[in-house]
């Protein structure tokens, strides 16, 4: 019985496991060899060139200026959307009225693809028909009249990171909204009883209980941090924005890769930020580690 058992579940994994190696194990492989390679794409010659992709790479300065830009976004979007996402699915589940309809307003961009939300932002950022100039213009901001958002080195992606902001705040509130709703209602009752107010129970009931889904929201939200290609590919028009001050390393290596036809370089550079991403995974997981509170 326990060995028809056993056939049986080889049966069901074979096909997914050699689909999985096919299309994901064995092109991860090929990269790891490419990235030692001068290789233009689509040529036969392909010259095995050690290190130097690599050491090219460090002395790189767009490479760094794309990886400064994920740094950025590392530092400000995780923090930004788990705060905002956080204070709305608290101020959703305290029963406030049309709460219901806010958490589908939120949400309503997630139904959206990235490429219609960068092209909705697009206009709205227009220097000359955007919703936004003619708002700031509307309350008196004269200075701005006609502003190049997306064109200017000093804003473009700061537009960006407010539209991945705005695009991202919905999913995490849903998700902190499931959480806060798995909290036993007795805790909330007792704590009100011994008078506590709302910004107590949020820090010393919520927030401690809801940990384990706050965790997972900073660990995507980090590994989302060092992506950004769609939007910033779009909403820049694949240059990066002016002097590529809104490059970041996915839209750097495409560029690298299709437009130079350096596919040996940016294959190393691809590996090098699967190396970052997964050390960056390992950290996030490690340094937000705590003893799971049992209810």
């Amino acid at each position: 019985m326990k060995h028809g058992k056993n056939q049986l579940i080889v049966l069901f994994l074979a096909l997914p496991l050699a689909l999985y190696t096919i299309f994901v194990l064995v092109p991860y492989f090929s990269a790891a060899i490419f990235a030692f390679t001068r290789w233009s794409g689509l040529s036969s010659n392909i010259r095995f060139n050690g290190i130097d992709n690599f050491i090219k790479l460090y002395n790189d300065e767009k490479f760094w200026n794309a990886l400064s830009h994920n740094g950025i976004a590392l530092m400000f979007l995780p923090i930004l959307i788990t705060a905002i996402a956080l204070f709305f699915a608290f101020l959703f589940t305290q029963g406030i009225a049309l709460s219901r309809f806010f958490r589908i307003t939120f949400f309503f961009p997630q139904v959206l693809s990235v490429v219609v939300v960068a092209v909705l932002w697009s206009f709205i950022y227009h220097p000359t028909v955007g919703m936004l100039n003619g708002f700031l213009e509307g309350i008196g901001v004269r200075q701005l009249t006609n502003f190049p958002w997306l064109g200017d080195a000093r804003t473009v992606f700061g537009a960006v990171l407010a539209v991945v902001v705005w695009m991202s705040v919905g999913f995490y509130m849903v998700l902190f909204i499931a959480g806060m709703q798995t909290i036993p209602v007795d805790y909330y009752d007792a704590a009100k009883i011994d008078g506590a107010n709302p910004w107590v129970i949020f820090w010393k009931i919520t927030l401690p209980l809801l940990w384990d889904t706050l965790r997972t929201a900073i660990v995507f939200l980090a590994i989302g941090a060092m992506d950004l290609f769609a939007i910033v590919t779009v909403m820049t028009n694949g240059t990066g924005g002016p002097s590529r001050a809104a490059d970041v390393v996915p839209t750097y290596l495409y560029q690298t890769a299709f437009s130079d036809g350096q596919f040996g370089y940016a294959t190393a550079m691809g590996l090098v930020l699967l190396v970052l991403v997964l050390f960056l995974a390992i950290a996030s997981l490690r340094f937000t580690a705590r003893e799971a509170i049992e209810y």
